[in-house]
């Protein structure tokens, strides 16, 4: 689902890739959405000339769209885990590792850990600030 836990991996810019990503984002709605139609005919003639994009300037444009189709398919869990979850759970883990508790060091790592922070956060009321 995600392409990495908290950062985004560097986009492979070849034919293939970037037909499935614009499939991706047709299939959710943001393709007409969140692109320009020159982006979309940036994208589209891209895959049609190149096999692999070896031009820096290139892939330096169609990175930057690729970036926005990316955040815009991007869940809110996923977005909330990478804004809210791993700063609470390195704050947590801290103060964990203060009071001795060694192991608390994985916990900033650990994804199901991120995930229930966020999802608490998520669902706390906002008459209770965190």
């Amino acid at each position: 689902m995600m392409e990495s836990f908290f950062t985004r991996t560097s986009v492979p810019l070849g034919k293939n890739e970037l037909a499935k990503i614009r499939a991706r984002a047709m299939r959710r709605g943001v393709w007409f959405r969140v692109l320009t139609r020159g982006e979309r005919a940036q994208v589209d003639l891209t895959m049609r000339v190149v096999k692999r994009i070896r031009s820096f300037i290139l892939a330096k444009v169609i990175t930057s769209i690729v970036e926005k189709l990316l955040d815009a398919m991007e869940s809110r869990v996923a977005r909330l885990m990478r804004e809210v979850g791993q700063p609470l759970a390195q704050k947590l883990s801290g103060i964990a590792q203060e009071w001795g508790n060694r192991l608390a060091r994985q916990w900033m790592a650990d994804p199901g850990f991120v995930q229930y922070l966020t999802v608490n956060y998520m669902n706390t009321p906002t008459s209770f600030p965190v």
